[in-house]
């Protein structure tokens, strides 16, 4: 019965924050040239595949590696990677960015995480007393990596956001927990069973990674399917379009600002983002706070850092808003409005 619980609920579960309602600051009547970029919606299936991203379902057994490879064979693209890497046994959500699309994995790995699994127990304990040993692990909790892990093993603060029982059948519990990126759900689950006798993780299913849901997720044989109706049915693109998603739907936890046409190519040659060539922006920004740069067709034009602050960017005509530190678009895309003696200024 449990197992049956979790198997409904990984495909029912997960949801995401909004960033702020949108702002725009200057220039109300500041329209877009109809000439350069296009929106995600109209790339074309090459250009939807290099920019694309996939919300994969990983299944039981490889590894994160081995599953990436497999994309890459399936869509025969040179490069791909995954951002938050799943034990062998562990299934899930394993967000895989094609190409162009891997530049954003870094700023995804810091996003939350939700899971749901299966603690089993190496005594009988009653849920009172389970209870009261798993409300010492909510909030902000001390773990130390356990010895198989990629990083130094050393304490680390980290924060368990939710955790709740769910069932409990016998010895085994399956719970629902939504924690700060880097926390080590086995590690948790042997950390709440030192104070009751024992605990070990059983079974986990990752249900969400940042902006990505299970339920909305897809598994290598329907991205295997789509590729074939693509290739055998003369480039049929609907199943490949389901399966895999412009970049611009990976970065949707990041709070966004939005430039204008003549800042956009000044931004694709790495220069900071002044203010006069922001149009809008999300409430609530904070300085060095990991910001979306669009443009005004909603293309990711790069991620960068807060400079200023909102409160700054409503007030202030002059100075630079944004520092740039990965580019998505391609150079060229925009008209040059810059010249290069002074490019680290003039990006509006």
């Amino acid at each position: 019965m449990i197992l049956t619980q979790m198997a409904t609920i990984t495909t029912t579960t997960g949801s995401t924050t909004g960033v702020g309602q949108l702002i725009t600051i200057k220039d109300a009547e500041c329209k877009t040239d109809p000439e350069f970029g296009k929106p995600p919606s109209e790339r074309t299936i090459e250009e939807h595949i290099k920019s694309g991203v996939i919300n994969l379902d990983k299944p039981a057994g490889p590894t994160s590696h081995e599953v990436v490879a497999w994309v890459k064979r399936i869509l025969s693209v040179e490069r791909a990677g995954h951002s938050g890497t799943l034990d062998p046994q562990v299934t899930g959500v394993l967000p895989t960015a094609l190409l162009k699309a891997t530049r954003v994995l870094n700023y995804l790995l810091p996003a939350g995480k939700e899971y749901v699994g299966i603690m089993h127990l190496h005594r009988e304990v009653s849920k009172q007393e389970l209870e009261e040993r798993i409300e010492k692990f909510r909030g902000k909790i001390l773990q130390k990596p356990p010895v198989k892990s990629a990083v130094k093993r050393m304490l680390r603060a980290r924060t368990v956001y939710s955790l709740d029982i769910l069932e409990m059948d016998g010895r085994d519990v399956l719970f629902l927990t939504n924690v700060q990126a880097g926390t080590y759900i086995r590690k948790l689950c042997h950390d709440i069973g030192t104070g009751i006798g024992g605990a070990n993780m059983k079974e986990l299913r990752r249900t969400r990674a940042g902006p990505f849901l299970v339920k909305d997720s897809h598994t290598l044989q329907e991205l295997a399917d789509a590729k074939a109706v693509f290739d055998e049915e003369g480039g049929r693109e609907e199943p490949l379009r389901r399966v895999i998603i412009p970049v611009e739907d990976a970065v949707t936890h990041l709070k966004r600002v939005i430039i204008k046409d003549g800042a956009v190519e000044a931004i694709c040659n790495g220069a900071p983002l002044a203010v006069a060539g922001v149009q809008a922006f999300n409430d609530g920004i904070t300085v060095g706070e990991k910001l979306a740069m669009f443009s005004m067709k909603g293309e990711l034009v790069a991620v960068g850092e807060g400079i200023m602050g909102a409160d700054e960017l409503l007030e202030k005509t002059h100075g630079l808003a944004v520092k740039t530190e990965r580019v998505l678009l391609d150079s060229g895309t925009y008209p040059r409005m810059w010249k290069s003696s002074n490019m680290n200024a003039k990006t509006g």
